[in-house]
């Protein structure tokens, strides 16, 4: 099974990048996290844009996810919401709205923050949108990595333990879900 991870992040350094690095070691026998590190080059989205044809940026992030059996979003928070360069893609990915490579792929969402809610409102507001664009999310477990400054070492691994079983729990899930959700 291929999952498509993206963090929202563009800090090299962050502790949402960190969270998907530990979830491809943590990944189940026969699942391969594949990381799509590129959402720097996703221009705004402009209709404009989209009606002459997606850049070659847009074109990749919607093979990354169209090549995959299930999406792992890991978000940071800003200001009670998504980032908006992870929203910037998935406005992308959801285009055009009746074949989107998002519809009926199985998706969860998981996030780290320094501070003490865990990404949670930001993981609220990824599901709405993941509403509109009929990604089926995985209902739990949350995965709300709060303090995250306690939970990592200064490389980025992550260290602790309750966390890295968490995890390891959504990602055994979200393969089960997926497989679930799979066509007959």
């Amino acid at each position: 099974m291929r999952i498509c991870g993206i963090a929202g992040s563009l800090r090299k350094d962050s502790f949402n990048r960190a969270l998907l690095r530990a979830a491809v070691g943590l990944a189940p026998a026969g699942v391969e996290i594949v990381v799509f590190d590129r959402l720097a080059d996703i221009p705004p989205y402009n209709a404009d844009v989209e009606a002459a044809g997606d850049p070659e940026p847009v074109q990749a992030l919607k093979a990354a996810i169209r090549d995959a059996d299930a999406l792992l979003v890991v978000t940071p928070e800003y200001n009670y919401g998504v980032p908006g360069v992870l929203k910037n893609a998935i406005d992308w990915a959801s285009r055009p709205p009746t074949g989107s490579v998002l519809n009926r792929k199985p998706a969860a969402i998981m996030g780290a923050t320094p501070g003490k809610t865990g990404t949670a409102r930001a993981q609220l507001a990824l599901r709405q949108s993941f509403v509109f664009t009929q990604t089926p999310c995985l209902p739990g477990p949350e995965v709300l990595v709060a303090e995250a400054s306690r939970r990592f070492a200064a490389d980025g691994t992550l260290t602790d333990d309750s966390t890295r079983q968490h995890v390891r729990e959504l990602l055994e899930r979200l393969v089960a879900w997926t497989q679930r959700l799979r066509p007959a």
